[in-house]
């Protein structure tokens, strides 16, 4: 499990467009990185909306954020053209990203055990340091809790 104020794992996917993106190639501005578990379900599209919704006061913070989850990237493509995303989305089929981070654990759906994603998001600051996480998160609200963390300009 990361730490906070240790710093962020060195990690690279592939995001819904086809590039690749390096965690460590966002220093020198905050980085939102949220974990999901699938792309256009309610809970998943409602979060994602949140953030779309507040992308443009993240960027005056400084601020990228990126959606994580275990979709593919045609996936990860379809959802984001259809929410307007203007962040990426990594496709983490290899779970690399969700072990860095330590999301994937036990979760119970209709009385069936199953290991699944908890939602999660982790802040993370200009030097590269993980800041703040927030675990088994409730959507209502979170984005913008995640947003009044980041001091303003």
């Amino acid at each position: 499990m990361p730490e906070v104020v240790k710093k962020a794992p060195k990690l690279k996917g592939i995001t819904g467009d086809g590039a690749e993106l390096k965690l460590d190639s966002l220093k020198g501005q905050w980085v939102v990185v949220y974990f999901y578990p699938k792309d256009s379900t309610p809970g998943c599209t409602t979060e994602a909306k949140d953030f779309r919704d507040l992308y443009a006061d993240f960027r005056k913070r400084h601020a990228e954020i990126i959606g994580v989850s275990r979709d593919s990237t045609k996936s990860h493509a379809n959802f984001a053209a259809k929410q307007e995303l203007p962040f990426p989305l990594i496709s983490d089929t290899d779970e690399t990203w969700c072990q860095a981070f330590d999301v994937i654990h036990e979760k119970v759906l209709y009385g069936k055990r199953h290991m699944g994603v908890v939602r999660s998001t982790f802040l993370i600051d200009p030097d590269g340091r993980l800041v703040q996480e927030w675990r088994n998160v409730k959507v209502s609200g979170h984005a913008q809790a995640v947003l009044d963390t980041i001091p303003a300009k």
